[in-house]
């Protein structure tokens, strides 16, 4: 019987000589004989027969297959393209020390990976993009990693109760709790289910306790992602908390959505062959309002007209322009205004309606897209004439678009949004898009 160097001996059973354990040609182990597993030693040093663990030769195997399992439920290949390398070191518009520091600290990080790092600031901010840097440089070295949304770790989870999982709870909870490095990206304090708030302190209770490192993103202050966590966050010499901009908002509510951060001026069509010379001219005079109001932002502009007629791009396009030079700016869709300020009553949310009600009234520039339609019930009105009243109140710069006519709005509203003391109404008359020029434009126009 042969011992490894770890003390273990081999199984007593082995295969022939010039075969492995799975039965192909090839050099065979000299501890274990090509079996793949050996009886450890007991307390006495004796072999213990009564257990098998993995013998020396498989360990690279089967780690490779543990990554292998986390990497069918991580998004790294689709994220490949944040690297350091892409990453502005100065933040959007400029040089900031947060980011500097940030980059720098990430990027240690990624050299040696010790401890703790969380990433904290608002949707948009970087954080993701910094996150994903240091799995991938890990990644590129051959260093084990599993990056992973909170949410959709979570669904990973309950999906393996599904009899049709092909992997089981235990198996996917303990790789995740024991990866070398975990990037949990997207945390939130109003973590939905008792269940999923368990998962989450388990995970976190048991890779702080043996110190393996973790990097967590979220967009909410610190302080509110759960007693459990907090507490360790507290611990500065195992966590670094890096915050990247203003965490106070608690909702998660981006400055632009996803779709619209393509839409600039630069790439607005404001000549079109189909349109009569009334119509160029008009979609002429909404380019020029709305650039110059991206300028110099000041009281109120409102832009009318059907859907696919330009407006939304319009908007969307101020908004970029502000953004690109580190302005602050709160593009709402006004239907999901109002999703938003409904989930702030819900039961389970840690989310107070009133700040968040006051940070919309607050904001410095405030871009309501597609007003109108969504204001059928009273709360909707009264919800939507309070943000109003109060931003036409305080000459908030505001920019609205709607594709109904100002007589199938409240009147109430309508006097401030047509009050020529602050602002303009301007009826774009061009027809939608057709359906030829959106396909060979990215993003359409509404």
């Amino acid at each position: 019987m042969s011992k490894d160097d770890s003390g273990t001996s081999s199984s007593v059973e082995c295969q022939a000589a010039g075969e492995t354990a799975n039965g192909t040609s090839g050099p065979v182990c000299p501890i274990c004989k090509g079996v793949g597993f050996v009886h450890p030693a007991g307390p006495s040093g004796a072999p213990d027969y009564s257990r098998v663990i993995p013998c020396r030769c498989r360990q690279g195997e089967l780690a490779r297959q543990k990554q292998g399992l986390l990497q069918r439920y991580s998004n790294l290949d689709y994220l490949a393209h944040y690297t350091f390398d892409s990453f502005s070191p100065h933040g959007r518009g400029g040089s900031t020390p947060e980011y500097s520091r940030a980059y720098e600290v990430a990027r240690r990080f990624a050299e040696s990976p010790n401890g703790w790092l969380v990433l904290v600031g608002p949707v948009g901010c970087g954080k993701t993009h910094l996150s994903c840097a240091i799995a991938n440089a890990l990644l590129s070295n051959g260093r084990p990693v599993f990056y992973v949304g909170a949410a959709d770790l979570l669904d990973h989870l309950r999906a393996t109760f599904s009899p049709s999982s092909d992997v089981t709870y235990d198996e996917l909870f303990e790789q995740v709790k024991n990866v070398p490095l975990l990037v949990l990206d997207d945390v939130h304090g109003e973590i939905g289910s008792s269940w999923a708030r368990q998962k989450l302190e388990q995970i976190f209770n048991h890779r702080f306790n043996r110190g393996l490192p973790t990097v967590i993103t979220t967009d909410v202050p610190a302080d509110e992602l759960g007693e459990q966590v907090n507490e360790r966050l507290m611990d500065h010499d195992h966590c670094s908390v890096l915050v990247l901009g203003d965490v106070r908002g608690t909702l998660k509510m981006p400055p632009l959505p996803e779709g619209l951060r393509s839409q600039t001026f630069e790439n607005f069509e404001s000549r079109r062959v189909e349109l009569s010379q009334e119509e160029q001219q008009n979609l002429e005079m909404a380019f020029t309002l709305a650039r110059e109001f991206a300028r110099q932002p000041e009281g109120w502009l409102v832009f009318q007209g059907r859907n696919g007629c330009g407006k939304t791009h319009l908007a969307a396009a101020i908004a970029n322009y502000r953004l690109d030079r580190n302005e602050p700016v709160l593009f709402l869709v006004v239907s999901d205004l109002l999703d938003y300020l409904r989930a702030a009553f819900g039961p389970e949310t840690r989310v107070s309606y009133t700040r968040f009600f006051d940070e919309v009234k607050q904001a410095p520039l405030l871009v309501l897209d597609d007003f109108g339609e969504q204001s059928a019930t009273p709360w909707a009105r009264s919800k939507l004439f309070q943000l109003l009243n109060h931003r036409y109140n305080c000459r908030l710069p505001t920019v609205v678009t709607t594709s109904v006519t100002l007589d199938d709005i409240e009147t109430r509203i309508v006097a401030r949004l047509a009050d020529p003391r602050i602002g303009t109404v301007f009826n774009i008359m061009a027809p939608h898009y057709n359906l030829d020029v959106d396909e060979r434009r990215p993003g359409g126009r509404d």
